[in-house]
């Protein structure tokens, strides 16, 4: 599939901005701007439950229940025994003959712990569940990322915003459906970039996603006429929520507090981010294409109107976690150790995405699957494979400098 202009236009723009160019930002070098890379095989996304789940149903000691709601964990003295879970209603229990492994992500795992009795003291006080185990960093440090759509009219009709017809689009679906090629058998985001929003930050803390349309991610409200987008967003935030369960009843949703944009740090980072993309959307590379900002707009430019757009327009980017984190047994925040066991419970693990103590500097996904992996792993008993030196490319100039060189064209601001 010949890819769209835009894409290489996009990391042109980057590099006459003073950043780096990098063709694979989950290896040697992940600052810069470069393609992006997609979970697809042969057309298809790749997903965890495609790639994992479809592979392992054949196994004789594999059963998958469906339209199952687990309730809680099962303890006997501080040692993980089992199950409780409904199906249409009827309660069943299920008994664990090594381990109990909860891989609910980071809004249901914190959950289930606490309806086990495994949390914060004054949590499950609340809501009159007797402590079995009290446990200060249950459903605390919840992180996520966000972000925001930066729109561009765009002078040539070259953006997928002229294949949202029916005709168009069912074109494209005949396609997949028949060789699972063309515009169905990609995610639209083939280029991306990571820069450091300041001097001082060691590595990337501001992440784009490049797309050659100008709508939102449900393919609604798009720019009438042709433009182009780029997701940007800040990675590493300082801002902490959490999750707390507010009933005994497994059913009852918990109570989600992000608490965005909470820090001074991170509404800083914002605005950095805000001007630092519109600077290299402005770069010579897209002049041909450029025919002025859509979103957020020329009028947005002082901190006070940076301020108010990205609270008024940022998305959730679908990334929480660290919700049960991971760390040494001193820190009195720490849920689980570096094998995914839960702190003072024995036979009982945690292994998804709210175990990470930070939430990772890029998407979600990769990282999410390799310590799977690498848990998956230690439920085994597998040794850890050795530690390889490999080479990792940071700005030798990061303390100093926040980008290698100086742009072609610096964009001033108020």
């Amino acid at each position: 599939m010949k890819l769209n202009p835009l894409y290489k236009a996009f990391i042109k723009a980057g590099k006459e901005a003073g950043y780096p160019e990098t063709k694979d930002y989950n290896g040697e070098q992940q600052e810069g701007f470069g393609p992006m890379h997609m979970t697809v095989g042969g057309g298809v996304r790749s997903s965890a439950s495609n790639a994992y789940i479809e592979t392992a149903k054949k196994r004789a000691n594999l059963k998958i229940l469906t339209n199952v709601l687990v309730e809680k964990v099962t303890l006997e003295n501080k040692k993980a025994t089992g199950i409780e879970f409904s199906v249409n209603g009827n309660k069943k229990t299920l008994k664990a003959n090594k381990e109990v492994i909860l891989c609910a992500g980071s809004i249901g795992s914190p959950q289930l712990l606490q309806l086990s009795g495994i949390g914060p003291k004054k949590v499950l006080n609340d809501v009159g569940i007797e402590i079995l185990h009290e446990l200060s960093g249950v459903g605390e440090n919840l992180q996520d990322h966000l972000e925001v759509y930066f729109q561009y009219h765009c002078k040539k009709p070259i953006t997928l915003n002229s294949k949202l017809n029916l005709i168009s689009k069912g074109l494209i679906g005949i396609q997949w459906i028949l060789a699972k090629t063309g515009l169905g058998a990609t995610n639209h985001f083939e280029s991306c970039g990571f820069i450091r929003s300041r001097a001082g930050i060691e590595w990337p803390n501001i992440q784009y996603h490049f797309l050659p349309a100008a709508m939102r991610y449900d393919g609604n409200a798009a720019m009438k006429g042709h433009g182009y987008q780029v997701h940007a967003g800040v990675n590493k935030v300082s801002s902490r929520g959490s999750i707390k369960i507010n009933s005994s009843d497994p059913s009852a949703k918990p109570t989600i507090i992000f608490n965005y944009l909470e820090t001074e740090e991170d509404r800083q980072d914002w605005r950095d981010c805000i001007r630092l993309t519109r600077e290299i959307l402005n770069q010579p590379a897209l002049d041909e294409y450029n025919a002025g900002e859509a979103n957020p707009g020329s009028d947005v430019v002082s901190d006070d109107e940076i301020d108010a757009w990205v609270r008024a327009n940022v998305e959730s980017a679908y990334h929480p976690s660290c919700s049960c984190k991971m760390g040494s047994t001193d820190d009195p925040m720490t849920v689980v150790n570096n094998a995914g066991q839960v702190v003072g419970i024995d036979n009982l693990r945690v292994i998804d995405s709210s175990v990470f103590p930070t939430i990772p500097n890029g998407n979600l996904n990769g990282p999410t699957i390799m310590l799977a992996e690498k848990m998956a792993d230690a439920v085994l008993g597998k040794k850890p494979l050795k530690s390889s030196d490999v080479n990792v490319w940071i700005d030798s100039n990061w303390k100093k400098l926040q980008r290698l060189d100086k742009p072609k064209r610096k964009i001033l601001h108020n």
